[in-house]
């Protein structure tokens, strides 16, 4: 089968430009809220043992390594088979911001499954310390305006609403 000649728009995407990179420069983040049961961690080494990877892993560029952004159990998986190199792609390579790269983690990980409460209601309290208004918080993250009121209020800190205005809850009858 003769390879055809892929349009300009198409090479843009990370998807074709996946590199082999050596796996100690591969580090996981430390804000991921996703979760996988032994069992599908089982069934995804033997996957990758079956098929190899499928999907690379995906990652930022940031002081001389590779943060996974998306990926972090295909990485442990390779970690721990010993893998000397892991395929990754690299995404937002103009922007180097963390709040950034944790939203790029929530957007691949919400579309795709569940996420554990208190490690969300974390995120949205990082971001909103990190300058984020509750506005591009809900839009980064995929969220409404309720779910991040929510998360705010699981954590339980008063800071994140100090530069919020309340109406009074009773007005007192003048006595």
């Amino acid at each position: 089968m003769q390879e055809e000649k892929l349009p300009d728009w198409i090479l843009d995407h990370p998807v074709s430009h996946v590199i082999w990179v050596r796996s100690e420069l591969v580090v996981a983040n430390d804000y991921n809220p996703n979760s996988v049961a032994p069992p599908e961690m089982a069934l995804l080494e033997t996957s990758i043992d079956a098929d190899g990877y499928t999907q690379p892993i995906v990652v930022w560029e940031v002081d001389g390594h590779y943060e996974v952004i998306d990926g972090y159990h295909r990485n442990l998986v390779g970690k721990k088979k010993k893998m000397s190199h892991l395929p990754v792609v690299v995404v937002n390579k103009s922007s180097t911001e963390r709040s950034d790269r944790m939203a790029s983690t929530i957007r691949h990980n919400r579309a795709r499954g569940k996420h554990k409460i208190s490690s969300m209601s974390d995120i949205v309290i990082e971001l909103s310390r990190r300058n984020w208004g509750d506005e591009k918080i809900a839009k980064e993250l995929g969220m409404d305006a309720d779910e991040v009121l929510r998360l705010k209020q699981i954590s339980g800190l008063a800071e994140l609403f100090e530069n919020d205005e309340f109406s009074e809850a009773w007005e007192p009858d003048g006595e």
